[in-house]
């Protein structure tokens, strides 16, 4: 189907030719733009279009209600009643949904549901690149390379159901990462910023914060593993964050599957996680790091569900004053667990009233280490959701509130509920890039946070 095609039309041609009880048609319009450069100069950059189109039929049987999804990308107008055939062919060879439920309805069409599409382009980084051409010189003369990339894109999305939903949402999405290295790659420090439109990134200096890190890297020091005071920066602590939430639905907590199940049945909710009053929350309107207000579901799972597709996305604290208060549920593990309705969430913030800088927490450290981020997180034990992982581009000594020196890297061994319940001091909340995840969630805001005794269980020489 050509791009002269709107996606709103797309969605009602689908709904028109569905044969199905019920029908749910999700186009997703993308574009993206990026810039990517090496040793203090630009290497490439592109932009890239693209438009997806899943189609969710159900059919209701005498023994419950059958759903059936496919997605396809670049379909034609001769290959769109092929799709919603397969689709409708997928849920009548299926057998009853377990997360079955009446499609939504009620929610207000969103009044730009008619209009065409947002889409990025190089423009957007019109104010951005000639920033970063300054910052290659200031690079240059002071011996350092540049490394790194920038990346944005737009995502319509379009979901049309056949109970009468119409809604739309555009997603703009950015991230650079940026790397500096001395002239003899032995030393290297690495920064990175969440956007929405490259107007709030500065490149110059985000380059003079990286000259000072490999200034500190200057002197080196090992050390062996054991438990350090270590300062997590917001990235750090988005990384565990998130995957703490990836981990919080409610069903596998009741069923005993995870952290949050409660030794001999039930679940954790109610229970105090750290005596810091740290608040954990989600919030489409949140200023910065807007996300869908409606649930977009493309497939299903614990913490979603096809069905639920259009249904508002409320404002939740997950975790409030430091006390567990939510695990997200869909329509259907609700109504299984008895626990409220919480969907999924589009951006996280961590917030304990802290005011500190991570520069300000440095200067009160008596001695601790200052990490740069957390990389290749992997889980251990989901029943405590122990993780492990390594700590990645510079990892710092402090004494006296000032840092003396660059250490080894090291595997770590920890559980972000139990750092959470070990936590002694969170600092002010920013925005924050996740470096392990940012090619699945970007959207964050952190405090940095002070870990007595977080465990460096093995000297890592590999990264």
């Amino acid at each position: 189907m050509s791009r002269s095609t709107k996606p709103h039309e797309i969605v009602e041609r689908a709904l028109e030719l569905s044969t199905a009880d019920g029908c749910v048609v999700i186009a997703d319009e993308e574009s993206s733009a990026n810039l990517r450069w090496a040793g203090n100069a630009l290497t490439t950059n592109g932009v890239t279009r693209g438009r997806t189109l899943t189609v969710i039929a159900t059919v209701d049987g005498k023994e419950g209600t059958a759903s059936g999804v496919v997605s396809r990308s670049a379909v034609t107008a001769d290959e769109l009643e092929e799709l919603v055939r397969s689709a409708e062919a997928a849920a009548r060879g299926a057998g009853p949904a377990e997360d079955a439920r009446p499609l939504v309805t009620g929610t207000p069409a969103s009044p730009d549901f008619t209009d065409a599409p947002a889409e990025t382009g190089s423009a957007v980084f019109a104010d951005f690149a000639p920033a970063l051409g300054e910052a290659f010189a200031r690079a240059r003369a002071g011996g350092r390379e540049l490394y790194g990339f920038a990346h944005h894109e737009l995502v319509s999305t379009y979901v049309g159901t056949s109970t009468g939903l119409r809604l739309r949402h555009d997603q703009p999405t950015g991230t650079l990462e940026l790397n500096a290295k001395s002239p003899d790659r032995r030393r290297s420090a690495w920064a990175g910023r969440s956007t929405r439109d490259f107007k709030d990134v500065d490149p110059t200096a985000l380059d003079a914060e990286l000259a000072v890190r490999l200034g500190w890297a200057e002197r080196k020091i090992d050390l062996p593993a054991g438990r350090y005071e270590t300062l997590l920066p917001p990235t750090a602590v988005a990384d565990l964050m998130i995957y703490q939430m990836w981990s919080a639905a409610a069903r596998d907590a009741v069923e005993g599957r995870t952290v949050f199940s409660k030794p001999g049945g039930g679940t954790r909710l109610g229970e105090r996680l750290t005596e810091l009053p740290l608040t954990l929350r989600s919030d489409p309107n949140a200023p910065g790091l807007e996300s869908a207000p409606f649930v977009v579901a493309h497939s299903s799972g614990d913490d979603a569900s096809v069905f639920d597709n259009g249904l508002p996305v409320p404002a939740t604290e997950w975790i409030k004053d430091g006390v567990l208060s939510r695990l997200s549920t869909t329509r259907h593990t609700a109504g299984l667990t008895g626990l409220p309705l919480s969907p999924g969430f589009g951006n996280l913030i961590l917030d304990g009233g802290g005011e500190k800088s991570l520069d300000e927490m440095v200067a009160e450290t008596e001695r601790g280490l200052l990490l740069t981020c957390l990389w290749y997180i992997r889980e251990v034990d989901p029943a405590t959701l122990l993780l492990t992982g390594l700590t990645r581009d510079g990892v710092y000594l402090v004494e006296d509130g000032q840092v003396v020196g660059e250490v080894n890297n090291f595997r770590f061994n920890e559980s972000p509920v139990d750092l959470l319940s070990r936590a002694s001091e969170a600092g002010r909340t920013e925005k924050t890039l996740p470096r392990e995840w940012s090619d699945w969630f970007t959207r964050a805001a952190m405090p940095a946070v002070r870990i007595p005794d977080f465990n460096m269980s093995s000297v890592s020489k590999g990264v």
